[in-house]
């Protein structure tokens, strides 16, 4: 599996609704990608996102990060929505489970 996290706070002056409409055409997108496995984003108190997302392999994802239509969306995130990001990757994350179901 390999891993990636992107950490960001969106601009003040932000389209909110043009923001969830492309968010949501990327992330129907990145689903439709050989090596997708699935995406979440979770937004804290202070505004801040955490949006992870896992593929297969490092290749899956760095093949994302240049279809065409994602890479337009990246320069538009950087000229229109976020005021700062980092982005996390990782091709051999330490995986450790627990479920509950089967316990007594």
């Amino acid at each position: 599996m390999f891993l990636v996290v992107f950490r960001n706070r969106k601009r003040v002056d932000i389209d909110s609704a043009a923001y969830a409409a492309d968010a949501a055409a990327m992330e129907t997108l990145a689903a439709q990608q050989p090596g997708f496995r699935s995406f979440k984003s979770y937004t804290a108190e202070d505004d801040e996102v955490v949006a992870i997302s896992e593929w297969d392999s490092a290749d899956d994802a760095r093949a994302w990060g240049q279809v065409s239509e994602h890479r337009a969306m990246q320069g538009k995130g950087r000229d229109r929505y976020y005021a700062s990001y980092t982005l996390f990757a990782c091709d051999s994350p330490r995986v450790r489970e627990f479920n509950q179901r089967g316990r007594q």
